[in-house]
């Protein structure tokens, strides 16, 4: 499938160039990978144009079922998922942004721009999405709301989660570097996991992915922590000195 749409890409004058990107650009492809590529697009050509006519071809000749579209600068990326299960995901970009913008790259033909500097992950944001996910799962709670209870308290976990990436230099972006983390790490937000439904077990598992994000923000940003720590314990009911100011 790859080579079928990079054969297309070249017959195609409006692209300038083509790059293989995600698992297969480095050689970490396996039976479970998408097939991802980027377009670069003549500067005098309506990006509009081309994906919709892209699109066109993934449905009407690929048999597609289905597709989302997401935007990053001038960047279009459009997902399509194909009878056999496959997803395909494009990009689409003006020819003088075609470039990596993130270290998974194989220019196939083209000439690719200088990449972008890179924008350091702001722990700062996933400390303030953790805070308010504690602070929403106990509202959920207490108005009886356990769906979406059971949301933030996942939540939680996932921001703890991706603060740790951080820490250890691991991708923290839809938790792709987690399963690197230490198990000391991990293994304690098993507890976290949400089992049921019910009143006590959602209060449990609020308590559990407290006690472990309160040294995570400590590891993170000590002042921002000690600064934290109060609400958070207050909002979980977590009573019990848990070690403030360590981490595993």
């Amino acid at each position: 499938m790859r080579k079928r749409l990079l054969e297309l890409a070249q017959t195609d004058a409006r692209i300038t160039g083509a790059a293989v990107t995600g698992s297969a650009a480095d050689g970490r492809e396996d039976r479970w990978s998408d097939v991802d590529l980027f377009f670069g697009v003549a500067d005098h050509v309506a990006l509009a144009a081309v994906v919709s006519d892209w699109s066109g071809y993934l449905y009407g000749e690929l048999g597609a079922l289905h597709h989302f579209e997401l935007t990053a600068s001038a960047a279009v990326y459009r997902a399509f998922l194909l009878p056999s299960c496959l997803e395909v995901d494009l990009g689409f970009t003006p020819a003088g942004r075609f470039g990596p913008i993130g270290p998974h790259f194989r220019t196939v033909f083209g000439e690719a721009a200088q990449p972008p500097p890179a924008t350091p992950s702001d722990p700062g944001h996933l400390i303030g999405l953790a805070w308010h996910h504690v602070l929403h799962a106990r509202s959920c709670i207490e108005r009886h709301k356990p769906w979406q209870a059971e949301y933030w308290i996942s939540g939680i976990r996932d921001q703890t989660l991706a603060l740790a990436c951080l820490r250890f230099g691991k991708p923290a972006d839809y938790a792709k570097g987690a399963d690197a983390l230490p198990s000391a790490v991990t293994g304690e937000l098993e507890a976290a996991l949400v089992r049921s439904l019910e009143l006590e077990e959602l209060q449990r598992a609020l308590r559990a992915a407290a006690a472990r994000l309160i040294p995570e923000l400590y590891a993170t940003d000590p002042d921002q922590a000690h600064r934290l720590e109060g609400p958070i314990r207050e909002l979980a009911d977590l009573a019990e000195h848990l070690g403030s100011g360590t981490s595993t």
